[in-house]
């Protein structure tokens, strides 16, 4: 199993779009408080249509719980400041893919400190900061699955 991390998501449609992908695909989601959202908001029930019950979810109240509790070898940290291409790593059963919020993305210290586990998809245009989060989340996710053959799915 896959673990899809978001650490102080602020659009509630980013989230349930995420939250689906990881219903779809068997996969865990866990969310890191401060959420910028109620969880019981209508516009991520909406986005997560009516699976949201289905999610297999674990919340954090901090990023340094969430830091502290995991194998840190286990993380990627995706960035646009991210030193190593998204499709370049390795992925294996059990890693957690980590993204930031919306506006912010992941801390300075958070990229400084795992450096080495930090990753970026590649933009052609500078027209943009960044992709829009559950459009990310998606391609990393689906080259994670890919490289582990969908969990042996044919």
């Amino acid at each position: 199993m896959l673990n899809l991390v978001l650490i102080n998501p602020e659009i509630p449609q980013n989230t349930g779009n995420v939250a689906r992908s990881a219903i779809a695909q068997n996969c865990k989601l866990h969310l890191v408080e401060p959420i910028g959202f109620s969880l019981d908001d209508r516009n991520l029930k909406r986005a997560g249509l009516d699976y949201w019950k289905h999610v297999d979810l674990q919340l954090w109240n901090s990023a340094e719980d969430f830091f502290n509790s995991v194998d840190i070898e286990r993380v990627h940290l995706f960035s646009t400041r991210g030193e190593q291409r998204y499709d370049k790593a390795e992925y294996i059963d059990g890693d957690y893919l980590v993204f930031g919020s919306e506006s912010t993305g992941l801390s300075p210290d958070l990229l400084f400190s795992y450096s080495e586990r930090t990753r970026y998809l590649p933009m052609l245009s500078l027209k943009v900061r960044s992709l829009n989060l559950s459009s990310a989340v998606s391609a990393v996710f689906f080259e994670a699955l890919r490289q582990l053959d969908f969990f042996g799915e044919s």
